[in-house]
């Protein structure tokens, strides 16, 4: 089992830049992919920057340029670093983790709150 919690959203006059963590914990050797998603207001949940074990990184456009993922080397965490915030990356941010050995299981955080005033 893996715990994961996330940290660092906030309120952010767009333009301006967030980091958000994610820790991990718990049989943390297990961990493969980690990921960020994101769920605007009435909208579905998304992908939008993800990680491999081998450090790979992919990105949704949008977020392309602006949005960078990280993850510690001993995957107790992962970051996302966020700049020139929109109005419309508003929402709540998910950290997601899929084990290396059966990439069917999958682990979520609680989300944090990101809210970027125009």
């Amino acid at each position: 089992q893996v715990q994961l919690v996330e940290s660092g959203g906030g309120l952010v006059q767009a333009g301006g830049s967030l980091r958000l963590s994610c820790a991990a914990s718990g049989s943390i050797s297990s961990i493969g992919p980690m990921a960020w998603y994101h769920q605007a207001p009435g909208k579905q949940r998304e992908l939008v920057a993800g990680i491999t074990s081998k450090g790979d990184t992919h990105y949704i456009d949008r977020v392309k340029g602006r949005f960078t993922i990280s993850r510690d080397s001993d995957k107790s965490a992962t970051y996302l670093q966020m700049n020139d915030l929109k109005p419309e990356d508003t929402g709540i941010y998910y950290c997601n983790v899929h084990e290396y050995r059966d990439l069917s299981i999958v682990y979520w955080g609680q989300g944090t709150q990101v809210t970027v005033s125009p």
